[in-house]
């Protein structure tokens, strides 16, 4: 009944909220839609980066480029596509930096939507006749979507609502993504034996499409919310170089921290990651079985991120702040690399994994964007898609090559390296709350609650 009662009272919040705050309920759709999108095409990446058919995955003169030193482009699937991926951001970055420096955001942010808009149409061609490498292109673009598309969706988000909206409301908007998160596979799975891959990309543009409906009636909320504050100039391009985002973090001591806790971040997840393929490939030896252990992952990582998200990421916003969100997951993450690291069984892995990932999905993530809302333009969609592009894909470019080092010292020497990058992990979030207290937006309730 306690249960019943606390479900009831978390569904009559939200309704409240839905009603005092009119945009929340674009913002919910938007990014329901973002991620059911996202999704729907992520199997299809898992399975290029996995399939046997090198002449889908890579062109034919990286082929030929391996073949002509006596070696098989497959023996090297994971590790081109990775540096490939993590080549493109850097290019891309001054190229989104010149975008968002000379347009304004009434440009700007649909042209993001418009860009992968038509590429997936093109992608949709690439499938439909069998282009090869189109394996390759298609897991560079999916990478660069995830991490451009959802960048931009929370530092407009950080526009549209102010700090204390954004700790009452980003729960809210995370489970949104949650529940397509859960729809998307779900979508891809009941229709790609029937319809085929290159139909999954058009799927994916209709929902990007609804992105952009929801962006042009969430505009209005955010520029009405600035002028609110005296910045009479929320639609003027934002000026600055094209390397402004990382001249930033280098300049900004917040901003810096900000890009270490999403390194050490990024370096526990993709160290568990790799190991647990490692783990899995002895413990399930045929495809089934350890398809099936993947697919019970993503469940039960969804389903407590949703839980999360609707019961406590709000309460533990508002009623303390950032700072338990911040260092708890770090926490967890320790103690499961330590117990990892005593008993590396399959189902421990899953476990440290379950917790690993919906712990950024459901605390860290909201945590971070709330810190977004105190800070200026500028900072939100430079500095902010400078570290989720660059930093992010170089840290996992990086720890790729350490645990490919560390692991020909056994299990325990990855976990136990791993205990020590969660201590960095740690280290960094706690670094990233002492100096957004010296926010004006945290000084103020900080006085408040004094």
């Amino acid at each position: 009944m306690n249960h019943v009662a606390k479900s009831a009272a978390s569904l009559g919040r939200f309704r409240a909220a839905l009603r005092s705050s009119p945009p929340l309920i674009w913002a919910f759709l938007y990014f329901f839609c973002l991620l059911s999108g996202y999704y729907v095409l992520r199997p299809v990446r898992e399975a290029m980066g996995a399939s046997a058919d090198v002449h889908a995955v890579f062109p034919p003169w990286i082929i030929d480029f391996f073949a002509r030193h006596g070696l098989s482009a497959s023996q090297f699937t994971l590790q081109m596509l990775f540096t490939c991926t993590f080549v493109v951001m850097l290019l891309l970055q001054p190229a989104y930096g010149m975008l968002v420096s000379r347009f304004p955001r009434r440009v700007f942010l649909p042209a993001v939507y418009l860009f992968f808009i038509v590429t997936l149409l093109l992608f949709y061609l690439a499938f439909d006749s069998g282009m090869p490498g189109r394996g390759m292109a298609f897991f560079i673009w999916i990478a660069v979507f995830n991490l451009f598309a959802v960048a931009v969706f929370w530092s407009f988000m950080a526009d549209v609502f102010e700090n204390t909206e954004a700790r009452a409301y980003f729960g809210y908007i995370g489970a949104a993504g949650t529940i397509g998160a859960f729809l998307g596979p779900l979508i891809t799975r009941s229709l790609v034996e029937r319809v085929g891959i290159a139909n999954l990309m058009l799927v994916a543009a209709t929902f990007l499409i609804l992105c952009l409906v929801c962006q042009m009636r969430l505009r209005r909320w955010a520029v009405e919310r600035e002028q609110a504050r005296g910045d009479r100039a929320t639609e003027a391009p934002m000026g600055g170089g094209v390397f402004a985002g990382l001249t930033l973090i280098a300049r900004e001591p917040l901003l810096r921290w900000m890009a270490c806790v999403v390194l050490f971040g990024v370096g526990v997840g993709t160290l568990l990651y790799n190991e647990q393929a490692a783990i899995v490939r002895i413990a399930y030896p045929d495809a089934a079985g350890a398809t099936a252990f993947y697919a019970n992952i993503d469940l039960a990582i969804n389903a407590l991120t949703l839980f999360v998200q609707v019961f406590i990421t709000r309460w533990l916003l508002s009623r303390y702040g950032v700072k338990p969100a911040l260092l708890l997951p770090p926490l967890a993450i320790f103690l499961g690399y330590a117990a990892l690291a005593a008993s590396p069984l399959p189902f421990l892995v899953a476990v440290v994994q379950i917790v690993t990932r919906s712990g950024e999905f459901c605390l860290h993530k909201p945590a971070r964007e709330t810190i977004y809302t105190q800070v200026a333009r500028e900072w939100r969609y430079k500095a902010g898609a400078a570290i989720d592009t660059v930093v992010y894909r170089g840290g996992d470019l990086t720890f790729v090559w350490v645990h490919k080092f560390v692991s020909a010292f056994g299990s325990q020497a990855v976990f136990g390296v791993g205990m020590f990058i969660a201590c960095l992990f740690g280290l960094s979030a706690f670094g990233l709350w002492r100096e957004q207290l010296k926010l004006p937006a945290a000084r103020t309730r900080a006085e408040a609650q004094a």
